[in-house]
């Protein structure tokens, strides 16, 4: 039965009424909903901006970890904006900004004050964009000229507010930087006499594997890790606060509305692009890694030249150089390719997908009667146009750079594992606790130690070793138990192969090498001087080869004055080199202008200076004549020196009264020194073996007679 015509007009007006009745019902709390949604706006984007810096996004859920190569830990480090990266960054936050009142608080508030102020002018800029081309449109000269010298006014605080910007996050980054390499240093190389006694720069190099290059991490990773840290906060927190108000101001000319659709067309775009974001903070550490690498190569160039150049080996370091260069440009053009396709996505959606999605957004209060809203002209309509399209594009662009950020942040990321790494690695250093790649724990003695205990440490006048294994860095025992007792004034003799524990002793005794089990008796580190056979000649004076590691003030503050270095090298005989160098201050590279003689010489002017109560001679004479080095031997005696030397000239002997010989087998003999009886054993030793040499000759001859004689 169909329906009369009256009844569908009935209908049709009964539905028209009850969309006139909400339209009413929605005009008359319109306002609310608007503040309504304005407020799920803002929280919206907050917690979108705070799960996506902290890993919440598909990317960083991924499991990058980068590649292991030289100096790495036995498990490969994750590097990704996840909860690891936080807890690191918070870690190093605590460094480079100790509290509320610090300089670097006090300039990320003027920062922050800065962001503000900037983007009010912004808003300000984009109201006055609307009303020069309405003035335009209306052709009204006087409104238009007028808004142009407002244009020029607000310039002035705008170049001013950009400005300072820059000045204060590069300020930011200094500060930061030095807060954190002060930090760095005092663990590495220590802060007064207790932090000297842990030795890390020592330990690092030579007790642990996870780091190869310090230097590279504390000059270029702290640097780089400083700039990240001083731009993200601008990167960041800027765009986030743009996105609030611009979508605000938004809100007020095109309705809230519209700015909701188009926030979730945007997210939607924006969860497709960082999907695709490829790992940029596994690509930043590895990058550091590998020119650390490079780095390194170079500088074992530098540091070996000379045995290098005299074994030809210049083609094998060439080849050694240019794998790891190669190794660092095929990473890099790798980096380049990713950055390449995904610079096309990111363009794509960012300018052109949101640009498309922004022009329908301010198309709406032309083509759509909004409720509350007046009619208005076409310069009204041309004003608002304009003010929306720039508030959108501003708005664009931020919520773009906040896009952005996610790359800086995953290159941020990078550089925090580097930094993270160093100071954890010292730390742990400092603790005692290596991580060495150890050889097979069997050795001539076949002993088996563990490397995890620790012995004990008593500070003593006397050196003494009770059941002490003598086992290098990676596990190599050499002595599995050693035992003696030496008392001050008592000069010992260490003899030996090579590779059989001497120079291993001393590192024990200087607090370099850990005591990995029995009891040591020993004075403080303090107490030691090292001379090895080829010394240490700093960069400085004449006199600072002299008195190091002191430097002239601490020389004076113990009373000692030119003239008394000059007597002390009056002993070495070396008194002329003052007046042939250009006196006291003269500064050169003194391991070029001295000879191999003359250093060592330096070296035991050095020890007379400091007058040390125990000196370590590690072939500390074998470039000096017979004569100077019993000169050196007995003045270090009438300064009351305990010297503990290793040498193989017998003219040594009688300045020691004990003697501690290695058989290189793991096993040693500790006894009193009898220079007389063991000269006139070494010489009837060389006799005996001269007239062994004859034998063949006189064998050959008495064949030779006999068969003449037949």
């Amino acid at each position: 039965m169909a329906t009369p015509p009256s009844t569908f007009a009935r209908l049709s007006a009964s539905n028209n009424e009850r969309l006139t009745r909400a339209l009413k019902v929605y005009s008359s709390h319109r306002p609310l909903v608007q503040r309504f949604l304005n407020v799920t706006f803002i929280a919206y984007i907050l917690t979108a901006a705070y799960v996506g810096v902290s890993g919440g996004g598909s990317t960083s859920s991924k499991s990058h970890h980068t590649k292991k190569g030289k100096g790495d830990s036995a498990k490969a480090e994750r590097v990704a904006v996840d909860a690891l990266f936080f807890e690191r960054l918070k870690k190093i936050l605590r460094i480079v900004i100790p509290g509320i009142r610090s300089k670097e608080a006090l300039l990320l508030f003027m920062h922050s004050s800065l962001l503000v102020f900037r983007t009010a002018i912004s808003l300000y800029v984009a109201a006055l964009d609307g009303k020069i081309v309405a003035s335009l449109v209306r052709a009204q000269p006087l409104q238009f000229f007028w808004n142009i010298f407002r244009w020029l006014v607000v310039a002035i605080p705008a170049t001013w507010t950009n400005s300072w910007l820059s000045y204060i996050q590069n300020k930011l980054a200094i500060a930061y930087r030095t807060r954190l390499t002060n930090e760095v240093m005092k663990e590495y190389l220590g802060d007064g006499e207790e932090g000297a006694d842990g030795k890390v720069y020592y330990k690092l190099a030579n007790l642990d594997d996870r780091i190869k290059n310090p230097d590279q991490m504390i000059t270029h990773d702290i640097q780089r890790f400083s700039n990240h840290l001083a731009a993200m906060y601008a990167n960041l927190a800027k765009p986030i606060l743009d996105v609030i108000l611009y979508n605000y101001q938004l809100s007020q000319n095109v309705g809230a509305e519209g700015v909701m659709g188009l926030t979730f067309f945007v997210q939607l775009s924006a969860m497709l692009l960082r999907y695709m974001t490829p790992p940029f903070g596994m690509y930043t550490a590895l990058s550091a890694q590998m020119a650390g690498s490079l780095r390194h190569a170079h500088s074992r160039l530098v540091e070996f030249a000379e045995e290098i150049a005299f074994m030809k080996g210049e083609n094998t370091e060439k080849m050694l150089i240019e794998r790891e260069y190669a190794a660092l440009i095929e990473h890099e053009n790798h980096v380049l390719q990713r950055r390449w396709w995904f610079g096309c996505v990111e363009e794509g959606i960012i300018k052109w997908l949101w640009g498309s999605f922004g022009l329908v957004l301010c198309a709406i209060p032309v083509f759509v009667k909004l409720p509350g809203t007046v009619t208005v002209d076409l310069g009204g309509r041309t004003e608002g146009f304009v003010t929306n399209r720039r508030l959108l594009l501003s708005s664009s662009d931020a919520f773009g750079r906040v896009m952005y950020s996610y790359k800086d942040l995953s290159e941020l990321a990078g550089y925090t594992a580097r930094v993270s790494l160093l100071l954890d690695t010292m730390q742990d250093v400092r603790k005692g606790k290596f991580d060495k790649a150890l050889i097979n724990n069997s050795s001539k003695s076949n002993a088996v130690i563990d490397l995890q205990g620790r012995g004990e440490v008593v500070e003593s006048e006397d050196i003494q070793f009770i059941d002490v294994p003598i086992v290098t860095p990676n596990g190599d025992v050499l002595v599995k138990s050693l035992s003696f007792h030496i008392k001050p004034g008592q000069n010992l003799l260490i003899v030996g192969p090579n590779g059989c524990g001497k120079s291993s002793l001393f590192r024990i005794l200087g607090g370099l090498w850990p005591v990995y089990g029995g009891v040591v008796h020993k004075p403080a580190a303090s107490q030691f001087i090292l001379i090895p056979q080829r010394p240490y000649l700093p960069i400085g004076t004449l006199r600072d080869q002299v008195i190091y590691p002191h430097s002239k003030a601490d020389m004076e503050k113990r009373g000692i004055t030119d003239d008394d270095l000059a007597r002390i090298l009056d002993v070495v005989l070396m008194r002329h080199l003052v007046e042939r160098e250009g006196g006291w201050d003269s500064v050169k590279e003194w391991r070029e202008a001295l000879s191999g003689g003359d250093q060592q010489k330096i070296a035991w002017a050095r020890l007379f200076y400091h007058n040390p109560k125990y000196a370590v001679l590690d072939e500390a004479t074998s470039l000096v004549p017979t004569e100077m080095e019993g000169m050196m031997m007995e003045y270090a005696t009438k300064l009351n020196i305990t010297l503990l030397t290793v040498s193989h000239r017998p003219s040594l002997w009688k300045y020691h009264a004990v003697i501690l010989h290695y058989d290189g087998q793991g096993g040693y003999v500790f006894t009193k020194l009898d220079a007389e009886k063991r000269l006139a054993l070494q010489e009837e030793k060389q006799n005996l073996e001269t007239k062994l040499l004859e034998v063949p000759k006189m064998k050959a001859r008495l064949a030779e007679l006999r068969s003449l004689a037949a």
